[in-house]
């Protein structure tokens, strides 16, 4: 999906990128908002039938979620499903309604597949959190999604695009476990420190 709303590609369908990309942005915060809803509608929930933990409780859940999806990631575990967006859209609509609708989808990370994990820390961070910070959480979530398509924003030619794909194919691994690896050692601080 990174690499199918590009300079490149919005010329070759009559759209603008800058347009098109600004409108896949907005599409990510409203499915953050709408996962974030989800999750403070859950968190309300979970104070209704268990009680909220504490902030100290909280975290030491959050981290041991994320200490687990991170394991699992390294270990190859994968959710599954392959639902991705509809391509189709692409030559069906114009560029501000695919934006939008790819953006939300994504934003909201539970309608297509699921790259990692992590998601699964999100959402009970969402859970043990106030509703307000749940709300807060989804929208972070939605808008970091989107920001990742700026990425592509170089692209204006086929050989962009190939050079796009190579560098993307040859980083995965590396940024995977780094990533990883950062956010196992944020999630243990912040338990250790609690």
């Amino acid at each position: 999906m990174l690499t199918s709303i590009t300079p490149l590609g919005e010329r070759g369908r009559g759209h603008r990128f800058w347009l098109t990309r600004s409108w896949l942005l907005v599409g990510h915060v409203i499915g953050g908002l709408a996962l974030g809803a989800l999750m403070a509608a859950g968190s309300l929930l979970v104070d209704r039938l268990v009680g909220r933990p504490g902030p100290s409780g909280a975290t030491i859940i959050i981290a041991v979620v994320t200490v687990a999806a991170v394991v699992g990631d390294l270990a190859g575990i994968t959710v599954p499903g392959r639902r991705q967006v509809d391509e189709r859209w692409l030559t069906t609509y114009r560029g501000w309604v695919y934006g939008v609708g790819f953006g939300a989808q994504l934003g909201f990370g539970l309608v297509t597949v699921v790259n990692t994990l992590l998601l699964g820390a999100v959402l009970v961070a969402g859970l043990v959190s106030a509703p307000g910070a749940a709300l807060l959480i989804g929208v972070v979530y939605g808008a970091t999604r989107g920001i990742s398509a700026t990425a592509n924003g170089r692209v204006r030619t086929v050989d962009d695009l190939r050079t796009l794909h190579r560098r993307l194919d040859r980083s995965e691994q590396a940024v995977r476990v780094t990533t990883l690896g950062v956010v196992a050692a944020i999630a243990l601080g912040a338990a250790v420190v609690s």
